[in-house]
Order: C-alpha cells, then structure tokens, then sequence
C-alpha cells in the first residue's frame, strides 16, 4: 500500500507529539499560539486585556503564595505539558516541581493546571477537564473571566474529577491538593 492509497479518501490525520514539535521547528506555526489536544493543532486566539489581566494576577498570587508556604513547587505561565503522544497542551499557568530542563513540562510533574478562560470556557470546562482528568492532573481550575468564577476540580478517576466547588472573584482559593496554597482572588 502507497501513501497514494491511504490519502486518496477524506480521513482525519492526527499528529504524534514528535510530528507537531518537527512542524513547529520548521517554523509552520510562527507567528501563532498553538497546542496540541488528541492530535489536533488548535490555534489559539489573541489574548486581550480581561483575560491577559486574570492570568497574570492568578499567575503572580499563585507565586506568591507557594513562596509565602516555603513551597519548592514552581508557577509559571504559558508552558507546554506533554501528557501524551498526541497531546501537548499549552495551559495558561503550570505548577510543577520540574521547571528547568530541555522540551515541554513533563506530565509527572504537574501539581495544577490553571486555564483562564472567557470565549473558551465550555471547551476548558468540558473537553480540556476531561483530558486533564484522564491524564491525572491532580488538580484543575478554570478561572472564567466572564462568570468570575473559579471552577476548582481534583480527586481525577476514570476521566473526570470526583471533587469540584466553584469559588467567587473576591473570595481566597485554596488548593484541595496543595498543602499550604491558599490564593486571594480579591483583585481579579
């Protein structure tokens, strides 16, 4: 069988892990913000104030507070996370134990996923929280600029997080899964 055989009918190509990071190497994306979810290269959309602004308020007070605990934990934004051969996507702030180092954030490392959300939200909330789970992130928050809401989830099992609370814009965050990790929210 050619190649010829195999792409003469419409069929869905997914990409490896490996494929996507050659194609970004060779400079096919450059100019976009892209990740990759089930072996699909997702464009991102421009980032405007609302969202810039709760991501790098989360961001720092996440910082500050792991720092504030004595936590070697690290919080950073916009990292890539391989968590599979066909997924590496790029969340808004990462916490890991693993920040240095060559390629994306090992998935081993993650201790919370934080997507910050606003025309993304049913997908955050949705398909991202079901990989997230499926790849045992141990914790996952959705902060919908829209709603100002966090939506907090942990405890994943079999796809899905058996825990979830939402907590307002205004009232602290505390991480069910991060011992010592307590966020204001009030000046989001």
């Amino acid at each position: 069988m050619t190649a010829q055989d195999v792409l003469q009918s419409p069929h869905r190509y997914r990409l490896r892990v490996a494929d996507y990071l050659a194609l970004a190497k060779s400079g096919a994306f450059e100019g976009m913000q892209t990740e990759l979810i089930a072996g699909d290269v997702i464009v991102m959309s421009p980032e405007f104030r609302p969202h810039w602004y709760a991501k790098s308020e989360l961001g720092y007070q996440l910082r500050k507070s792991l720092e504030l605990s004595g936590s070697r934990l690290f919080s950073g934004d916009e990292g890539s996370v391989a968590l599979s051969d066909n997924d590496m996507p790029r969340p808004d702030i990462i916490v890991t134990d693993e920040p240095r180092g060559d390629g994306p954030i090992p998935l081993a490392s993650v201790r919370l996923l934080v997507e910050v959300s606003s025309s993304t939200s049913a997908t955050d909330k949705g398909l991202k929280a079901e990989l997230y789970a499926g790849h045992e992130i141990p914790e996952y928050w959705v902060a919908d600029v829209d709603d100002r809401t966090i939506h907090q989830m942990w405890s994943p099992i079999d796809g899905s997080y058996a825990e979830q609370r939402e907590i307002a814009f205004g009232d602290a965050i505390t991480a069910a899964t991060i011992a010592g990790l307590t966020v204001a929210t009030a000046t989001l």
